[in-house]
């Protein structure tokens, strides 16, 4: 009697190990380049935005910049997914007035300018589905260089008089893209 008790108990605990294993969830590493979000006003405590947006967070990792968001070809603004761009409140990229929603953030990069759009396009992985015709909004803005290199790709809001920049930045180069209301 106690060796079958003793043999229920082992064959019980066994089995409860076997379901415990069979349950565990299986994490994927960190991605090489992982999301990220920028915001304005970017206080974690403010709720009151008025723009975000969602990216991937490439690195150079002794590449070049340039291999990675080709000069003259559209580009997601990041890695993996297109970068996704949520205003919160009517905003004009240039003299193109922009809804209140959510939309996919592109850039063809240039040597002198680089181009920002604002698409209709949404959960697109990077820009090989990219369409013109789906283009809200596109403006040119300039290049300009820092001394200070930027390992990882980055975006950041900084208020200007009449509504917001976005600033995007990596290796040397800086562009500041103006979001007025």
């Amino acid at each position: 009697m106690k060796t079958t008790r003793l043999f229920t108990s082992i064959a019980f605990a066994f089995m409860m190990l076997l379901s415990f294993n069979a349950e565990a969830q299986e994490f994927k590493p960190l991605d090489k380049s992982p999301m990220d979000a920028a915001t304005f006003p970017s206080s974690y405590k403010e709720s009151n935005k008025l723009i975000k947006i969602t990216y991937g967070r490439p690195q150079l990792k002794g590449r070049d910049m340039n291999d990675l968001a080709p000069a003259g070809k559209v580009w997601r603004t990041g890695a993996n997914e297109a970068a996704e761009l949520t205003l919160y409140t009517d905003m004009m990229l240039g003299d193109s007035k922009v809804k209140a929603g959510t939309y996919t953030f592109y850039v063809i990069p240039g040597e002198k300018e680089w181009t920002a759009i604002i698409s209709t396009d949404l959960n697109v992985w990077g820009s090989y589905f990219y369409k013109q015709e789906n283009d809200v909004a596109r403006l040119a803005v300039p290049v300009s260089m820092a001394d200070e290199s930027l390992e990882a790709f980055s975006i950041a809001f900084e208020k200007s008089d009449d509504g917001v920049h976005m600033h995007l930045g990596w290796d040397k180069v800086r562009v500041a893209v103006p979001f007025t209301k």
